[in-house]
């Protein structure tokens, strides 16, 4: 299944902030969490102050109870953080992208947004019943959440760093 640009977009930026938890923790400095900001396209106003910084921090849990829940799960947590928010579905245009979902005020707390993108994304995923797309690494030593948007359905790891381990530590498995 091809998800619309904005709902990859969404889930990309929800898995690598759940991702950031893992040891080392990348996102402990506000100049790490306004990367994150830019890597991953967010429009509105940019995160500015620590408390900001810890606001989505604290994020990472709920994001990922919601990555790895069941279908039934994922929709009534959907439908608490759409509520919890009053998003407001929009189409909107901006930055070189034709109309796309929004569902919440550009200049909302940076948070708020995140959890309202991820939300709406979750949505399709939900809706298209493919929460199988999301699974936990497969390296035994990492926790990290994928996300799989292969037609194949092969991705295994969180990152490459990930799927290089197992296979290095594999091979000297077999010539050991």
């Amino acid at each position: 299944m091809v998800f619309a640009h904005d709902t990859t977009a969404a889930l990309t930026a929800a898995v690598a902030l759940v991702n950031s938890a893992e040891p080392p923790d990348t996102l402990t400095s506000l100049d790490q969490l306004q990367a994150f900001f830019d890597e991953h396209g967010y429009s509105g106003r940019r995160p500015e102050t620590e408390a900001e910084l810890e606001e989505v921090r604290a994020l990472r849990a709920p994001l990922r109870t919601l990555l790895t829940a069941d279908r039934d799960t994922a929709a009534t947590m959907v439908n608490a953080m759409l509520a919890e928010y009053g998003a407001v579905p929009q189409l909107v245009r901006h930055d070189g992208w034709d109309y796309h979902l929004h569902a919440i005020d550009r200049d909302a707390p940076f948070d708020r947004r995140i959890v309202v993108e991820t939300a709406m994304a979750m949505v399709d995923v939900v809706r298209a019943d493919e929460l199988s797309r999301f699974s936990v690494c497969a390296d035994e030593n990492c926790a990290g959440i994928v996300l799989d948007l292969s037609r194949n359905r092969s991705k295994r790891f969180c990152s490459v760093a990930c799927g290089n381990r197992v296979a290095v530590a594999a091979y000297r498995a077999r010539r050991g």
